[in-house]
């Protein structure tokens, strides 16, 4: 972990996760990663770590079925927003390396980290788990390295988190927002993810 600490000395995670006047936002930015239809009725925000533990089990026991059903359908949008909990150095590094692997690799890096997650909390090293990841995305070693110690991406990555907990009033992993109605409490299952989507149908209102 020494090779985290010093990378990401920069990482502060101080803010408060205290009450906002603000939900959710689902108004979609350049920053997001996203896959599914653009112009789809429903879409979906997932603010997720890849150093969560729970998070992790939505993306290997849920996700695949959901992206399946509804987004390879053309059914709904999918959103991934990138959340520091679990070990922040960790998940910093772990979306640097996605992101630095390029938009049409990123959710097969996120994915992959995911399923090593485990590794990582067990006994392995987590800085050589990334780095095999990032080696099977087509970046080298040293393209690794710098891409976990890019300052610039790391203060954005940061940026990012913080606003999503001050003006999103993110403070737990997985929240979901479905067309602008939170679910923060955790990890959805398929039936529950199907009643939110048939809600959001119901409902009218359209993503932003």
């Amino acid at each position: 972990m020494g090779k985290f600490v010093t990378a990401l000395a920069g990482l502060c995670l101080t803010f408060a996760l205290a009450a906002c006047q603000k939900a959710g936002s689902d108004a979609v930015n350049a920053e997001d990663m996203s896959m599914g239809n653009p112009a789809a009725k429903v879409t979906i925000i997932e603010y997720a770590s890849v150093s969560c533990p729970h998070c992790a089990r939505f993306d290997i026991d849920v996700f695949p079925a959901f992206k399946a059903k509804y987004i390879d359908t053309g059914q709904v949008r999918y959103i991934a927003r990138e959340a520091l909990t679990g070990d922040p150095a960790i998940a910093a590094a772990g979306f640097l390396t996605a992101r630095c692997a390029g938009k049409d690799k990123y959710f097969q890096v996120v994915d992959a980290i995911y399923h090593a997650q485990q590794e990582m909390f067990t006994g392995g090293e987590p800085h050589a788990v990334l780095l095999n990841i990032a080696r099977s995305a087509g970046l080298n070693d040293a393209q690794f390295d710098k891409c976990i110690k890019d300052e610039a991406a790391l203060n954005a990555l940061n940026a990012r988190w913080e606003h999503y907990v001050k003006d999103d009033n993110i403070n737990s992993t997985p929240t979901f927002v479905i067309n602008g109605k939170v679910y923060n409490k955790g990890e959805m299952s398929l039936p529950e993810l199907d009643a939110a989507v048939a809600e959001a149908r119901a409902s009218g209102k359209t993503p932003t």
